[in-house]
């Protein structure tokens, strides 16, 4: 039996009920053999029963139930120590499941059942100060009153206590009140039953986002924190878990302080963060943690074979498409962005920045000195704070002083919220931002409002950037990726080289990605609309032509908006062949995320069938099926340089890069729920095994398996040539042409090459005599066996594919 070795890189598995811990278990020799070093797990304690992902965690005490519980997972560690496999898990600290039945999650019943009494009460974020001093819970169909008039909801005496029922909700009954009438029964409890659009505007518990079935933890309580770690720290220390990968560290009170206490508990094992870094943000040096999980490097590592100049004329393009019918000039991003988030700060965070203005109110109320600022100036000075944040949070401890990146960050917003208000409201900005910045003393408010004002930038930038800007503006969809910014795509090799340079300096265990769940296009689709960047002439004809076919398609009312329209075809071009039911489900959560014409709250059954119908259409449309796959094919030669070469880059640039399942092939697939679907891991077992047979590969998923699978060896082979201690070196080479040497220092290494911009390569009359001067010694192409050595002309070594990885010692 084999120990793990080193971290060198891992595969992300993607656990439901449809692929346990057991399927992992048959899949370990497959993923051995590719070459990782560590499983990478998605969360493996008790969610709701049924759930797709797993983060709508119900018990920290037990591993899940769907996946095969304890046993199953006993297996899958004893089939990954064969194979000498370590095991990463992602963890969720953040907030736990309101599930339905409520009892599931037994420390939340408790809470519901006896309120601020129960010794769980610690657990959850809950505003007991609210006039009825109880949680609400928004989960009503209707007003209460009318569900109560209709008999919708009961008193049940049935089971061994008496509950509340409606529907398949299930709630406690508070001890001593069973005898009551039912209207004074449900008016007694610690709990508020109300209709869930009363959310947004009244809720008094911290939730994810703005997602009311999930409830925030207080996992900063030293007690709440060794409750619902004491799994995973004992899984750590028996060597059945050897890494951790935390979900949105932001959401909690204290970053610092807990990944700081999960290094105690855990013995400092490797743990990176679920960190969005806005430009260039850096992560805070004072977390301990390998570093990020990837979402900075994925924009590096396909931002370098796109065109940086391609932006510009292909938002000429969605300009002059999405305003041909008469609209106003298509609004630059900066505004769209700032629109997006004040309607999350109007709409969908009400509730949260009334608890802040409520907060602000009782520190001006109880300083002389600050009680002319009214609640109405605090309201409008929040909000603009709120909006004009640039980053999701500023680490500002409790207490101060605040790091000089978060004065900078905080002195930045409240500028450009000056800008928005008249002068009577800028002292209370500043006011605000010398709160959130810990300037103004200390009391329990004020600790408070550092905190919880951090805690909702956050939810404000998600949701008003990542889930609806991105919806709303899209030139070219490559670019709205997580953390990215869409009015920016590509990257020059002299910023990757230096990006490199500092992973390599300061984060080299931090993990690399292509693809995660949480993407909002599988890396192959982004690696075709890259393309896009070079043909912006090209593709404002096709799509113009593809148009004026499909008019025939729209409904009567114009649906869908010009916008959707382009995104469609944008859709069509990534992700071909693509189905019409895979399409419409994108597009239905693609414009609902937008909240322009319908939204997930308030749907629009016309606009939403006008977009399905159109949708259809296109897809059954011959004459538009052959144009789109003519179109695909034409820049299909590129796409694959664009697929491979950001593959072989991420799997050799700084730091531990993670494989998301089945993205060892082409990988089309769109945002959730379209990424978490099955992967065939036994049809590539068999392309495995066919090229470790020495056949060369047939196709495109052949090619991107044999990438992956060298690349990987490589690294489990000389991880000297990768790790903390290694080198990272950028190559002279030519213009079209991505070169670097990872070394120990010394002679010998992996040489990587890989080919871009491959539609001006072509133009331009190709690679023609041009060569490269290898480091001495003779250098094997990992891919193709071929050796070089000494001045090799770039078409010899790159003759076969688009990327070589050349090795030496």
């Amino acid at each position: 039996m084999l120990t793990p070795g080193p971290l060198t890189a891992t595969y992300r598995l993607q656990l439901n009920k449809d692929f346990t811990f057991v399927d992992a278990a048959r899949a370990v020799d497959y993923l051995a053999s590719l070459g990782i070093s560590h499983l990478y797990l998605s969360p493996i304690l008790q969610a709701t029963p049924g759930s797709g992902h797993g983060y709508d965690v119900v018990d920290h005490t037990r591993l899940s139930d769907d996946l095969g519980g304890r046993e199953a997972f006993d297996q899958l560690c004893a089939a990954a120590r064969e194979a000498g496999l370590g095991i990463v898990v992602d963890v969720v600290p953040n907030h736990m499941a309101i599930p339905t039945p409520a009892s599931l999650n037994v420390p939340l019943w408790s809470v519901l059942r006896d309120g601020p009494g129960s010794p769980f009460a610690r657990w959850f974020d809950v505003d007991w100060t609210v006039p009825d001093r109880a949680m609400l819970m928004p989960l009503l169909g209707r007003r209460i009153g009318e569900c109560l008039a209709d008999g919708e909801i009961t008193l049940d005496r049935s089971g061994s206590e008496p509950v509340i029922r409606y529907y398949d909700h299930v709630l406690p009954v508070r001890p001593g009140t069973e005898d009551l009438d039912l209207p004074t029964l449900l008016d007694r409890q610690w709990y508020r039953l109300a209709y869930w659009r009363v959310a947004d505007e009244e809720l008094n518990y911290r939730r994810f986002f703005d997602i009311d079935t999930l409830a925030a933890l207080r996992v900063e309580n030293d007690e709440v924190f060794a409750d619902s770690h004491r799994l995973i720290g004992d899984l750590v220390k028996d060597g059945l878990i050897h890494g951790l990968r935390i979900d949105h560290p932001d959401g909690l009170a204290d970053p610092t302080g807990y990944l700081t206490k999960l290094q105690e508990l855990t013995g400092g094992c490797w743990v990176v963060v679920e960190k969005i870094l806005e430009a260039e943000e850096e992560l805070p040096r004072d977390w301990a943690c390998a570093g990020t999980t990837g979402y900075d490097a994925l924009l590096r590592a396909g931002g370098v074979f796109a065109d940086p100049n391609g932006l510009q004329p292909l938002t000429e393009v969605w300009g002059r498409l999405i305003t041909a019918e008469g609209d106003e000039d298509a609004a630059p991003y900066s505004t769209v962005v700032e629109e997006a988030k004040r309607t999350i700060v109007r709409d969908h965070l009400y509730a949260e920045v009334e608890r802040l203005v409520s907060l602000l109110a009782d520190i001006c109320h109880d300083d002389i000195n600050l009680r002319d600022h009214t609640r109405r100036g605090l309201h409008e000075s929040l909000v603009e704070l709120l909006v004009a944040m640039g980053v999701y949070r500023a680490y500002v401890p409790v207490g101060g002083p605040a790091p000089e990146v978060s004065e900078r960050q905080l002195e930045a917003a409240a500028a450009v919220a000056t800008q928005n208000l008249p002068e009577e409201r800028h002292a209370t900005v500043e006011l605000i931002r010398d709160l959130a910045l810990a300037r103004r003393g200390r009391d329990v408010r004020r600790d408070e409002f550092v905190v919880r004002f951090q805690q909702t930038t956050g939810p404000v930038m998600a949701k008003g950037v990542e889930d609806t800007a991105f919806y709303r503006w899209y030139p070219l969809g490559f670019a709205n990726e997580v953390g990215g910014t869409p009015d920016r795509a590509g990257v020059e090799p002299a910023e990757f080289h230096a990006f490199c340079a500092r992973l390599q300096a300061d984060w080299p265990e931090t993990m690399t990605t292509l693809s995660t769940h949480d993407t909002k296009r599988g890396e192959d689709v982004r690696a075709r609309l890259a393309v896009l960047t070079e043909i912006p002439e090209e593709w404002g004809r096709a799509v113009t032509a593809w148009r004026a076919i499909a008019a025939a398609y729209r409904s009567w009312e114009g649906w869908p908006d010009p916008a959707t329209d382009y995104l469609l075809w944008q859709t069509l071009v990534g992700a071909w062949p693509i189905s019409a039911d895979r399409l419409v489900a994108y597009l239905e959560k693609a414009t609902r995320e937008a909240k322009l014409h319908t939204s997930w709250t308030s749907p629009d059954s016309d606009y939403d069938a006008g977009v399905k119908a159109f949708a259809q259409g296109v897809c059954a449309d011959e004459n538009l099926r052959a144009a789109i796959e003519a179109f695909v094919g034409m820049i299909a030669p590129h796409a694959r340089a664009v697929s491979l070469g950001q593959k072989l880059v991420q799997l050799t640039m700084p730091g531990v890069p993670d494989v998301y399942q089945g993205a060892e092939f082409e990988t089309l697939t769109l945002v959730d729920p379209d990424n978490r679907q099955p992967v065939d891991l036994d049809a590539r077992r068999t392309v495995l095994a066919d090229l470790d047979a020495g056949n060369p590969p047939k196709d495109l998923d052949a090619e991107k398996l044999l990438v992956t699978s060298r690349a990987l060896r490589v690294r489990r082979e000389h991880p000297e040539w990768f790790g903390p201690g290694a080198q990272y070196t950028p190559l002279d080479t030519p213009d079209h042409i991505l070169g670097y040497l990872r070394s120990a220092g010394g002679p010998g290494g992996a040489l990587v090459l890989a080919l871009r911009l491959t539609v001006a390569l072509e133009r331009s009359g190709g690679l023609g005599d041009t060569a490269i001067s290898l480091p001495p010694g003779t250098w094997t192409d990992s891919l193709t066996g071929r050796q070089f050595s000494g001045i090799v002309r770039c078409a010899e070594l790159l003759t076969d594919l688009p990327v070589a990885l050349l090795t030496s010692g």
